[in-house]
């Protein structure tokens, strides 16, 4: 096993894809993020996901259970299981994000381009991590 190390700052400010997996554990799945002026991931409920976010450029907005609030460049924030939540990109360039999703929630290796693309093609984790295990 050789885990996952790199430069996380560089590949989420470099990353044009709405959502792209960079690595899937056990119990842990690490996935870049980036929302155009405007966008948002789409209101969503991991019944049994926590979710952690940290904003590496630009400005936005975090809805948890209703309540909003701004965030921007090195901001973090965690969404706990069950609770409704949403991210927007409230300012005028691309925010670029990554999110650890535990356990996770994606097949390995997804790239979505687009939110349309994301939303056209869902992927629900299928048991398959980045690596063999153990």
């Amino acid at each position: 096993m050789k885990g996952f190390v790199a430069g996380i700052k560089s590949l989420a400010e470099g990353n044009r894809d709405f959502r792209r997996v960079l690595y899937t554990g056990q119990h842990l799945q690490l996935v870049l993020m980036s929302l155009e002026p405007g966008d948002d991931i789409g209101e969503e409920v991991h019944a049994d996901h926590d979710q952690f976010f940290r904003i590496e450029k630009g400005k936005g907005e975090i809805w948890i259970n209703g309540i909003c609030t701004m965030v921007r460049h090195d901001d973090a924030f965690i969404v706990p299981a069950g609770a409704r939540h949403n991210l927007v990109n409230t300012g005028e360039k691309t925010l670029k994000v990554y999110t650890i999703y535990g356990p996770p929630d994606h097949r390995d290796g997804v790239v979505r381009r687009t939110k349309s693309a994301a939303m056209a093609e869902p992927e629900a984790f299928d048991g398959q991590t980045s690596e063999p295990r153990p």
